[in-house]
């Protein structure tokens, strides 16, 4: 009898089946870049629009008053979104509303992210009571809504850029410190931490050149994540009131201001608040997309 014919060769049987979904990584490299691109627009629209479409806060002509979008004003101008109540045009008030709330988003993250991060590295990384003192803070801060604390300070304060920062980070802290002690936790006792402390690296360089590195990519996602939050919230508060002040556009601002003429003059508060709100959303995608890429347990399923 003939040996061969009896088993089959190794090399015949059929390759593996790959289980895993083929349309993960395009599908989330498109998400990645399809949000850059929309947040890129944005950006170049609060650098640029501002010095193309001058924008006075005082200035009123109320000749040219709750003209509806696409209106060629007496000026010769051409109102793409319409006027609002006091002939202002409607897209110049969000170009420069767009700087002011894109600014107040950008100082808000580095402020809330230095002191969350700070506050996680010194938790996780050196534990005891400074550990528990630093989370039953942020336990005590979680228990209250993040919008209605804004709230709070933000009426104790007042008005203005700068408290709307400081308001926003005090309510903001609180993600990025959690984040960070939790890697922290997890990265100290790696095998690579243990054997630069066995070479003779001090606490501070274990924290600063091998800890915090390996620990970037989750912040940098919950930043991009609060992001849009931090924007939202800035808007609210502007609309309550509470934000940035009268004489400063805001998207917040333009939308309050609308919403006695929703009626006959629907443009002044709905365009923002869409334009807004595609904004926050794709910072969400964003997010949630480098969530993916950068989680391995969730790059695995």
């Amino acid at each position: 009898m003939d040996r061969t014919a009896v088993a089959a060769p190794a090399t015949d049987l059929p390759p593996p089946v790959d289980m895993a979904p083929r349309t993960s990584k395009p599908l989330g490299r498109a998400r990645i870049i399809g949000s850059l691109v929309v947040i890129g627009l944005y950006v170049l629209a609060a650098i640029f629009g501002p010095i193309l479409l001058k924008y006075d806060s005082v200035a009123t002509d109320l000749g040219a008053r709750l003209k509806p979008p696409g209106t060629t004003l007496p000026d010769g101008s051409f109102a793409l979104f319409g006027t609002d109540q006091v002939g202002q045009d409607v897209l110049a008030q969000m170009m420069q509303g767009a700087r002011v709330s894109i600014t107040v988003g950008v100082a808000t993250l580095l402020l809330a992210g230095i002191i969350g991060v700070a506050a996680g590295l010194a938790a996780g990384y050196l534990g005891g009571w400074l550990d528990a003192v630093l989370m039953r803070l942020a336990d005590v801060q979680l228990t209250f809504p993040s919008i209605l604390l804004a709230v709070f300070i933000a009426s104790v304060l007042g008005p203005s850029v700068v408290n709307i920062v400081i308001v926003l980070s005090i309510s903001n802290w609180v993600t990025f410190a959690r984040v960070t002690r939790s890697q922290v936790l997890s990265i100290k006792e790696r095998d690579f931490v243990d054997a630069a402390r066995t070479l003779g690296a001090r606490s501070w360089h274990l924290v600063t050149r091998t800890i915090l590195p390996s620990a970037v990519a989750p912040i940098l996602v919950v930043a991009t994540v609060e992001l849009g939050h931090v924007i939202l919230a800035e808007a609210s508060l502007s609309f309550l009131g509470l934000g940035t002040p009268a004489g400063t556009p805001s998207w917040g601002v333009t939308i309050a201001n609308g919403r006695d003429y929703l009626s006959n003059a629907w443009w002044i508060s709905t365009i923002p608040g869409i334009f807004l709100a595609i904004l926050v959303i794709s910072f969400g995608v964003l997010g949630d997309a480098l969530r993916d890429r950068f989680d391995p347990r969730l790059r695995s399923m």
